[in-house]
C-alpha cells in the first residue's frame, strides 16, 4: 500500500483458508469441516472431603475439543455447598446451637447432638451456665490438604419459660430467695468477661 511515507506492507490471515494452507471443498455434513461435533457426555467425578464454597477442581481433557484434532480443554467445576439443616460451619469446625431446658441446665443430663456422621451424646454438667461452649474434637470437617479434622462446637444457650400455670410460678417464687439462685459476685465476674470478648 501506497502512502505519503512511502510503500507499506501488511499482513493478516487469509479470510478465506483462515490460515489453515489449505480449502476444504467438500465439507462433511455432520461437522460442517470443522473436525467437531457438540455431544453431551456423563462423566464421573472424585470429591475429596473438606471442599468448601467457591472452591474450584479441574478435570485434565474433559473440556471442549479443539478444532482438527487439538488438544481438549480442561473442565472446571466450582463448588457451590448446600447448608446443612442444624450445623452450620466454621471452616473446618462445626457449630450446633444447642437449647437446653431449665432443669436440664441446673440438673445436668445427657443431650443428643447431631454430627456428619450420625448423632452423637454430649454430658451436660449440672450448672451449665448459657454461652458455655462444649467441643467435641475431631467431629468436624477433614482438612482438604488431609492435615487433621476439626472440632464439633456445643454453643449451649437455656430457654426460659415465657408462661407459667399458677403451680409452676408459685414453686419459682419459694426458690427465688434461696441463696443457690443468687449469682455470687465470682459467677457474674465470669459470665460478664466471656459477653466482653463476644463484642471485642
Amino acid at each position: 500500500q501506497q502512502t505519503f511515507l512511502g510503500a507499506m506492507q501488511s499482513t493478516t490471515t487469509c479470510p478465506t483458508c483462515g490460515g489453515e494452507g489449505r480449502i476444504i471443498t467438500k465439507k462433511c455434513n455432520v461437522c460442517n469441516g470443522e473436525g467437531i461435533l457438540k455431544e453431551d457426555e456423563v462423566i464421573t467425578l472424585n470429591i475429596p472431603a473438606g471442599v468448601a464454597e467457591g472452591m474450584q477442581l479441574s478435570m485434565s481433557g474433559k473440556g471442549n475439543a479443539a478444532r482438527h484434532g487439538g488438544v481438549n480443554g480442561d473442565l472446571l467445576i466450582v463448588i457451590e455447598e448446600e447448608p446443612h439443616p442444624e450445623l452450620l460451619r466454621d471452616e473446618n469446625d462445626l457449630i450446633y446451637n444447642a437449647l437446653l431446658d431449665f432443669p436440664t441446665a441446673a440438673l445436668g443430663g445427657a443431650l443428643e447432638v447431631p454430627t456428619i456422621d450420625g448423632k452423637a451424646k454430649v454430658k451436660i454438667e449440672p450448672g451449665t451456665q448459657p454461652g458455655k461452649v462444649l467441643r467435641l474434637r475431631g467431629k468436624g470437617l477433614p482438612s482438604i490438604n488431609r492435615y487433621g479434622v476439626g472440632d464439633l462446637l456445643v454453643n449451649v444457650s437455656v430457654y426460659v419459660p415465657e408462661s407459667l400455670t399458677t403451680s409452676e410460678r408459685q414453686e419459682i417464687e419459694k426458690m427465688k430467695g434461696a441463696s443457690n439462685f443468687t449469682p455470687s459476685k465470682s459467677v457474674k465476674d465470669r459470665i460478664f468477661s466471656k459477653l466482653k470478648h463476644m463484642f471485642d
